[in-house]
């Protein structure tokens, strides 16, 4: 049987594996270094939790121990789908190059470019990044990547998934076409076959499982459930879900819950916290800094169920996970073998448990079709029954139309009807006596000669009113008459006994009567009229 010792590691390299406490190699790693140390290129397929990490690093480390890296050039870059990822690389880094003077830098989001500038200033051997973050660093005049000289992909179908592929072809273009690459992926889509037929030269292709395949040391079982109102599909997901956890007891020592959307995982670790279960939400829209303390504690244990979308799904070691809960079925079908691949690494056993519907029938065959076998099926736990539903309660915003949006055309006619209907007779007992009122006003205001005329110039409606009395005294005269007028009900709705005065005064004047006929304008005399 091989051993790390029989691989020509550096011997600091060696130690330190030593001091891990593993001494075999698992075979993606045992098949993959050997190319690595001879300077080929290496295309690993191997399904996730099969050690690729240490099949890339520990090479690596022994690769750069020549050298010295300079400012802004790094030697080696090392590409990540996620920043959880990325700082487990940098972790494991640490651990195998403990003895070595070599130097790291981890660039992901999340965290101040200030800090990462320092390092890159100084010069790092290993860069370790998320395809964004790096580029940000290059836009900004801040990084060289001609002096790479090793250069990995990893999970690169998970780069694939995130739309990371026009990035990984970018960065592939800015380093030397001389460049050591190695690449590893869990799944070999074409679009991946595509890149490494473009960027990989003669590449030694290790493929130690078969691809798409899930791990024997883990139980499967798939729980299906027919809800009892489409509505009620969600609480019922959440009522098995308690009910598996519970069923397992003791040996669910920890365990890691996936759903499909960020909005859901919030709202499982929020149920699961309120029945009294240890749980905390992880996801892409949590700060870095909540999302590395989330991780620290389940892997120290003081977390005993992590609710995560498939940002976790992916590369993250955590040996000791004894649970996987599909909450959701995923949407493809290449996520099913990342998820359960948390758990029954290394060895160890492990169970998956996958809750469906008969809505997710369609992704289950696409999922049975990839891995070329059937799910197990399992029953629900003893004693559990879904809960009864409860009146379907009534959606207060109306019935839903096209888009999703309340439809309030049925309730907008008879609001209206009953509007007018309520407010036609008080306009009506209103406006009707000012009317006459008006035109009594309008009679009693006209003036004689001797009190003064009105002059009307042109079409325009323009007016100039002359009249001897002032026009405030005229003003005051009609506010004390109004309200002295107690035999009717003048008030305007809505304003009371104040109302200005502009507002009872009409501005359209009077049509001309026998009684005080309309001006004719003077004459113009002309030239000829002289």
């Amino acid at each position: 049987m091989t051993k790390f010792s029989d691989l020509a590691l550096d011997p600091r390299v060696l130690q330190a594996v030593a001091d891990t406490g593993y001494e075999t190699p698992t075979p993606i790693q045992a098949q993959a270094i050997p190319y690595a140390l001879q300077g080929r290129d290496v295309l690993g397929i191997a399904q996730t939790g099969t050690g690729k990490t240490a099949s890339f690093s520990l090479p690596m480390i022994t690769l750069l121990g020549q050298g010295r890296a300079r400012a802004r050039m790094p030697r080696s870059l090392v590409l990540c789908p996620t920043r959880e990822l990325a700082a487990q690389v940098a972790e494991n880094f640490d651990t195998y190059a403990k003895y070595t003077k070599l130097t790291k830098a981890l660039l992901i989001g999340g965290v101040a470019f200030g800090e990462q500038d320092k390092l890159i200033d100084r010069g790092v051997d290993v860069l370790i990044a998320t395809p964004g973050r790096l580029l940000d660093h290059f836009e900004r005049g801040k990084l060289l990547l001609t002096g790479v000289q090793i250069m990995v992909v990893d999970e690169a179908d998970r780069m694939l998934d995130m739309g990371f592929i026009p990035d990984i072809e970018r960065i592939f273009s800015l380093t030397p076409f001389t460049r050591q690459t190695f690449f590893f992926s869990a799944t070999m889509a074409p679009e991946i076959e595509r890149i490494t037929n473009t960027f990989l030269s003669n590449p030694a292709k290790i493929e130690v499982a078969r691809q798409n395949s899930t791990s024997d040391t883990i139980e499967q079982a798939l729980i299906q459930i027919t809800p009892s109102r489409k509505d009620r599909s969600f609480a019922d997901k959440r009522a098995v879900l308690r009910a598996l956890i519970r069923q397992e007891g003791e040996a669910c020592t920890n365990a890691i819950i996936f759903c499909n959307r960020k909005m859901d995982v919030d709202v499982v670790a929020k149920s699961l916290k309120s029945h009294g279960f240890n749980a905390a939400p992880i996801h892409g829209d949590l700060d870095q800094s909540q999302r590395m303390k989330t991780l620290d504690g389940f892997r120290d244990g003081s977390l005993h169920l992590l609710v995560a979308s498939d940002v976790a799904a992916r590369g993250l070691d955590i040996p000791a996970v004894s649970h996987v809960f599909n909450f959701d079925v995923p949407s493809h079908p290449e996520d099913y073998v990342h998820r359960i691949g948390r758990t029954g690494r290394a060895g160890r056993k492990g169970k998956a448990y996958t809750i469906a519907t008969p809505f997710d029938e369609k992704y289950l065959t696409n999922i049975e079709n990839l891995v070329k076998q059937p799910i197990p099926r399992g029953t629900l736990p003893e004693g559990f029954t879904l809960p009864e539903p409860g009146p379907k309660r009534e959606d207060s915003r109306g019935p839903k139309g096209k888009g999703g949006k309340p439809d309030r055309r049925e309730d907008r006619k008879p609001t209206r009807d009953r509007e007018v209907a309520e407010v036609a007779p008080v306009q009506a007992v209103v406006e009707a006596p000012k009317r006459e009122e008006r035109k009594e006003d309008r009679r009693d205001d006209r003036r004689s000669p001797e009190q003064g005329h009105v002059h009307h110039h042109g079409t325009g409606g323009h007016s100039h009113h002359h009249r001897d009395e002032p026009r405030s005294d005229r003003r005051d005269g009609d506010r004390r008459d109004y309200r002295n007028r107690n035999d009717r009900d003048d008030r305007v709705v809505g304003m009371g006994d104040h109302v200005p005065d502009f507002i009872l005064r009409s501005f359209k004047l009077p049509d001309p009567t026998p009684e005080e006929p309309e001006l004719e304008a003077p004459e113009v005399q002309t030239a000829d009229a002289e």
